[in-house]
């Protein structure tokens, strides 16, 4: 099957930034995480568990979802909050870069 195959719905490439930040949280957890960058998804952020291999992108509005951070990254309770705690400084406000 060639590349001349399939319907893209886009096919984009563009330079992003990329932060690895690994830390302990209040409850011990380690968190390994790699924080990208771009000018797509409206100004949100592509956050991805390296131990895991989890990724979603992320907005302030997102860290405000109960029960998001548990679903996505599969954390308990008390291990989300630490994460959202941390991710609340990283994400920062939403800059609309697509219009």
């Amino acid at each position: 099957m060639s590349a001349n195959s399939f319907d893209f719905l886009y096919d984009h490439s563009e330079d992003t930034k990329t932060r690895f930040v690994c830390f302990i949280s209040p409850s011990m957890q380690r968190f390994d995480l790699a924080i990208t960058t771009t000018s797509r998804f409206y100004g949100k952020q592509l956050i991805t568990d390296i131990q895991s291999g989890k990724t979603a992108i992320i907005g302030p509005d997102d860290l405000d979802e109960p029960g998001y951070l548990e679903h996505i990254y599969k954390l308990s309770e008390e291990d989300a909050e630490d994460l959202r705690d941390f991710l609340v400084e990283v994400v920062g406000m939403i800059n609309f870069t697509d219009i």
